[in-house]
Order: C-alpha cells, then structure tokens, then sequence
C-alpha cells in the first residue's frame, strides 16, 4: 500500500492515504486522527455516494470529538467516477484491502470497521465470509480482524420490500455490532431488524434515532439539525466502544 499525506484544515488533522490490493485498482482514503484516540474505524460509504461527502466528512469528524480515529475510504467505481456498483467481490476486495490498510494506519490502536448503508453491508459480509472460511465461531486476533461492526443505516431490504434477506449474513459475524438506525428508514423496516438481532442475540445491539431517515436526517419539524445527530451516535459509539473494549475478544 501507497501512502500519502496531508492535513486537513479547520478540522481534526487528516491526510489522505492510497489503498492498493488485490483484485481492484488503487483506491484514495482519508485518515482523521482524533486526539487521544482509543480506536480506529474503517468506514465505508453508502452506494450513491463517495467518502467526502459531508455525511462522511461530518460523521468522522464527530467520531473524532469522542476520541475514534477514522480511515473512510472510495470503493473502485466510485474512484472512477462511475454511478453503479462494481461486482460484490470487487467490493470486497477493497473492503479487504481498507482493513489492512487500516491496520496500519492504527498503529496499535483496536481496529473497528463497518459504515453507512451499503459501506457497512459489505464489511460486514467480509467479515462473517472470513469466519465461515475459517470454521470458527469467535473472532480470532489477527491484526486485520475487527474488534467490532459499526453501521450507520444498515440496509435490510430495498425500500418497500418486507424482507430481510440482505442481512442473513450477520448470524454468521461473530464480532459484536452496533447499528444505528432511524425510525424513518425506508431501507430498514425496525419491525424487520428487530427480530433479527434478536436471534443474533448479545452480540448486536440497536441504537434506534427517532425520526431519523436511512442517512439519520431529521425532518424540520423536529428542531434537530443532523450534526445533533452526529454527536448523539458519536457519543453512543464511544460508549459502545468502550464497552467492547473493556470486555474479552468476542
């Protein structure tokens, strides 16, 4: 892996990393250093849009007040500019790719991964993919293993559909997860997930945004702005985190 630098201005300080790897071309990540940082979360975007986009931008930078490093990284299509998602297994070579990458910009920090909507989705088929493969039913300490998921939207089903096959896969991640989700998610009917995390048990846990649509935005009318938002799930992950931390290796 290619690394670059730089700092950002005004915010916490960043710089910009190139992710290389096996079965996709080089792609362009953002590292946003928090201070005093506990953690490192590998964060991949949603499917219509890339890492700056100010959902991903605000969201690291409210991850980075409560102390959790950031590396948001560009799936290849959205690297090239094009609209429409590559094949799954491109998506998860870069996935794989992000997770080494990761890993070494943590520098000994626990890594966490996952991300908003389709992002998350697709770290967290690598990772329950890998324990299959592996036979093993917990999550081994390899460096390049995530401690825990974070999603931020997960995406159960396509908007209207009363099904949650998109997310069967989970059963099979053996790290503990955190989901955020809004009330108004037409991706992730509540009355869907709950019972499936149910079944996964102690290893997930709900954060629930009340009126909050897929991208956690809030209607007017609720006098909350999406940076209020941003802190609350900030200030949640962290404590999540911290908890997952405190705890043995899952």
């Amino acid at each position: 892996m290619v690394m670059g630098g730089g700092e950002g201005g005004g915010g916490p300080p960043e710089r910009r990393v190139t992710i290389e790897g096996e079965g996709h071309p080089a792609v362009s990540g953002i590292v946003v250093e928090a201070a005093d940082a506990v953690a490192l979360l590998v964060l991949g975007h949603g499917a219509g849009a890339p890492m700056t986009h100010p959902f991903m931008e605000h969201l690291a930078g409210a991850l980075a007040g409560e102390g959790i490093s950031t590396l948001r990284y560009n799936f290849a299509y959205m690297e090239a500019g094009r609209r429409r998602p590559d094949h799954i297994r491109r998506l998860l070579a870069v996935v794989r790719s992000a997770l080494r990458t990761g890993h070494e910009c943590a520098d000994g920090l626990p890594l966490f991964a996952g991300g908003k909507s389709m992002g998350g989705r697709m770290t967290s088929t690598l990772v329950a993919e890998r324990a299959q493969a592996a036979g093993t039913g917990t999550c081994e300490p390899a460096p390049e293993n995530p401690r825990g998921l974070i999603f931020f939207g997960f995406p159960l089903h396509a908007p209207g559909r009363r099904e949650s096959v998109r997310g069967e896969h989970l059963a099979h991640a053996p790290c503990p997860m955190l989901f955020h989700q809004g009330t108004r998610d037409r991706l992730a009917d509540l009355d869907l997930l709950r019972p499936l995390l149910e079944r996964i048990g102690a290893r997930a846990t709900l954060h629930v945004v009340d009126g909050g649509d897929h991208s956690l935005g809030m209607l007017k009318r609720s006098g909350r702005t999406q940076d209020d938002v941003l802190a609350e799930v900030a200030g949640v992950t962290r404590r999540w985190t911290d908890g997952v931390l405190a705890g043995p290796l899952s």
